[in-house]
């Protein structure tokens, strides 16, 4: 199944996340498929950039976002 998440790569006590689209048994930080933005909840005001073709896209062919992914989808006014 392939999913929409976040993959953390930010340092300690600083997250940064890139959203990616990848296979659900992948690991957290592990390979991926695509990668379409990022959010940045520590900067004020969050970051967050989102390649809305490229998510619609991944949608559009059964892609399943996180709830997190969903709610900054929603932010960014993907969905």
């Amino acid at each position: 199944m392939v999913k929409i998440r976040l993959k953390r790569i930010g340092m300690k006590k600083k997250p940064f996340y890139r959203l990616v689209v990848t296979d659900s048994r992948n690991p957290r930080d592990g390979r991926f498929i695509e990668e379409v933005g990022y959010y940045n909840p520590v900067s004020e005001p969050v970051e967050l950039k989102i390649d809305a073709e490229r998510a619609k896209y991944w949608l559009g062919n059964g892609a399943q976002p996180t709830d997190t992914v969903r709610g900054l989808l929603k932010k960014g006014g993907v969905l």
